[in-house]
């Protein structure tokens, strides 16, 4: 088994693992009703890889080193939706919508693989700030402890609901993130 091969299965498990404390109750988003009830909708999840981590305790500040131009996403059952889209697109997506990430922050698991020790802090994200290869936010530790640095962290970062339907503004992006090849 392969060093990386290892990673990737501590990852997914610690993600796993995490999933029910980043469960959130549904609600219904500000603005139900403005968009058809029917319309069908699905939950992504997004995954932010980097080289390394620094936390500012004094400005709650979580900044990812190195961090992976590209940002992974995917949705679970029934829609099995997965790709990728360019992190810097990411940051500006933060924003979009009535039920954005701004209006209602994402819990995250920052799991950081340390000498073989999984090491994972829950946190509420908050004002993503990409600066060349280091993406910043502010953040709400909920559990766990955040080191000062580490090495190798990823963030698994809860669900926003988006509409499916191939005219919206969402399904047209979608289609594209899905379509597209980082460049």
């Amino acid at each position: 088994m392969t060093p990386a091969f290892r990673l990737a299965a501590a990852l997914a498990a610690a993600f796993c693992l995490a999933s029910p404390a980043l469960a959130q109750t549904a609600a219904e988003p500000a603005g139900a009703g403005a968009e058809d009830s029917a319309t069908p909708t699905a939950d992504f999840l997004f995954v932010q890889t980097s080289g390394g981590m620094a936390y500012s305790a004094d400005q709650n500040r979580l900044t990812l080193d190195h961090v992976s131009p590209v940002t992974l996403f995917f949705t679970d059952r029934p829609e099995r939706i997965a790709g990728n889209m360019s992190t810097s697109a990411f940051v500006p997506f933060w924003s979009e919508g009535s039920d954005s990430f701004l209006s209602d922050p994402p819990n995250a698991d920052l799991s950081i693989l340390e000498d073989g020790t999984l090491h994972q802090v829950v946190v509420e994200l908050h004002d993503p700030v990409l600066e060349g290869d280091q993406l910043h936010y502010t953040v709400e530790i909920l559990s766990g402890d955040m080191p000062e640095l580490a090495d190798n962290a990823s963030l698994f970062i809860d669900i926003i609901g988006m509409p499916l339907t191939p005219v919206s503004f969402a399904g047209v992006d979608r289609r594209a993130y899905r379509r597209a090849v980082f460049r």
